[in-house]
């Protein structure tokens, strides 16, 4: 009795230990959902420790979100064969600016694809400007299609 006891719990064990793989993987392959959200289903990609930033594909266009550690949504933007459009979302979106080239000594970087870069510059009244910049020169290549694997939302 006792080894049939033990052979029923080792198999209980491998069950419990697939289902919870398969769970994972589940969850890895899920897309992106939940552009405008505090917490959103997506991976936290910021280059920043002070900064979350995630990233939604959908239709071949890369929408890039920015909140602050406390899931304030501050800012967002569309990107799309090397052209940056900044989206009416976040308490800083007012605040954000697009150019190919932008620097400031104060700019913190907190998302970089290769394609587009975005950084965070404090303001003295306690907002932060965000600059947008691309650095696309073949607008193919820096599409989200070709620079990032499927996913949607």
């Amino acid at each position: 009795m006792s080894r049939t006891h033990g052979v029923r719990k080792a198999l209980l064990a491998g069950c419990v230990a697939l289902g919870l793989t398969s769970m994972a993987f589940a969850q890895t392959s899920t897309p992106a959902t939940g552009l405008g959200q505090s917490w959103p289903n997506a991976i936290d990609v910021s280059t920043s420790p002070n900064w979350h930033v995630y990233v939604f594909v959908l239709n071949g266009i890369k929408y890039v979100q920015v909140n602050d550690l406390n899931g304030t949504v501050h800012a967002a933007v569309a990107t799309a064969a090397g052209t940056i459009v900044v989206l009416p979302v976040g308490t800083d979106a007012q605040n954000v600016q697009t150019s190919q080239s932008m620097t400031s000594s104060n700019a913190q970087p907190v998302y970089n694809d290769g394609a587009t870069v975005i950084a965070a510059n404090p303001q003295p009244g306690g907002a932060t400007q965000f600059l947008v910049s691309n650095k696309c020169t073949n607008p193919y290549s820096c599409s989200a299609a070709a620079s990032t694997p499927a996913s949607a939302n």
